[in-house]
C-alpha cells in the first residue's frame, strides 16, 4: 500500500492437479515492486541459492520467498525487505504424534489439548509459522528450527505476532480460504508497521491484514513443502 511497508503474497492455484508456475508469480512480484513491466523482470539465484527477482540489465534486485504445496504456489516479496512465507494444504495427518516427535514439549502439550477436529489445522499453523520464520531468518529449519517456539495460533488470527525468544521476529496467518494454511514472517528492525496483502494469481486482492511492528532484514525460500519428507521419516 502507498506509504506503508507492505508484504505482498501472490497465490497461484494450479488446475488438473498440476502446480501453478512459480516463475510467472515471481516476475509479477518483481514487476509490481520494482515498478517495471513483467517482460523486463528476470529470476536469478543469489550466492546462497535463494531466488531473487531483478530488472534485466539493471542493478535493482529484490529477495523473494517461495513455497509450494501440491498444485498451490505462493510467492512473497516486500520492497521494505525480505519476507518468509510457507503454505500447506490441509489433509489428514497424525497431528498429535507428529507434534510429540518434532515440536517443543509445551507446543505438543498445547496441541494435544486442542479439540480433535481442529488439531490438524493447529499443527499446520505451527509448522508453517516455523518454516516462514526460518526463511525470514535465512536459516530455514536448520539447527533445530522445528523446536523453535512460535506464538500460540489464534483462530482467525489477522496480525503478525512476536516470536517467543526472538524479539525482532513477527509471524501471522493471513486468511486464504478453506483448505490452505499460510504463514508470513518478517524480521523486525524498528517499530514501523507492516501490512500483509494476499493477491490471487488473477490479480484479485484476496485479503489484507495489518501486522504488528515490523520491518525486515533477510529471508530464505523453499520451492516445495518439507512436511511430506518429515512425515515419511516417521
Amino acid at each position: 500500500m502507498p506509504g506503508r511497508d507492505t508484504a505482498y503474497v501472490w497465490i497461484g492455484r494450479g488446475v488438473g492437479g498440476r502446480p501453478a508456475p512459480a516463475g510467472r508469480l515471481l516476475r509479477r512480484a518483481g514487476a509490481a515492486l520494482l515498478g517495471r513491466a513483467e517482460a523486463e523482470i528476470v529470476v536469478e539465484r543469489g550466492r546462497d541459492g535463494r531466488p531473487l527477482v531483478a530488472v534485466c540489465g539493471a542493478g535493482a534486485r529484490l529477495p523473494v520467498s517461495v513455497s509450494r504445496s501440491g498444485p498451490v504456489v505462493v510467492v512473497a516479496a516486500r520492497a521494505g525487505g525480505p519476507v518468509g512465507v510457507d503454505v500447506e494444504r490441509c489433509r489428514p495427518l497424525p497431528a498429535a504424534a507428529l507434534a510429540r516427535r518434532w515440536y517443543a514439549p509445551a507446543e505438543a502439550a498445547w496441541l494435544v489439548g486442542r479439540p480433535a477436529d481442529g488439531q490438524v489445522t493447529d499443527f499446520l499453523r505451527l509448522w508453517t509459522a516455523k518454516e516462514a520464520v526460518g526463511k525470514a531468518l535465512g536459516v530455514g529449519l536448520r539447527d533445530g528450527g522445528l523446536r523453535r517456539r512460535m506464538p500460540v495460533p489464534v483462530d482467525a488470527e489477522a496480525s503478525l505476532r512476536p516470536v517467543p525468544g526472538l524479539a525482532r521476529l513477527r509471524v501471522g496467518h493471513p486468511g486464504v480460504g478453506a483448505g490452505l494454511v499460510l504463514a508470513v514472517a518478517v524480521d523486525a528492525v524498528d517499530a514501523a508497521p507492516v501490512e500483509v496483502v494476499v493477491v490471487e494469481a488473477d490479480g484479485h486482492v484476496g485479503a489484507a491484514r495489518h501486522g504488528g511492528h515490523v520491518a525486515a532484514v533477510r529471508s530464505a525460500s523453499v520451492e516445495r513443502t518439507s512436511l511430506p519428507v518429515v512425515v515419511r521419516g516417521n
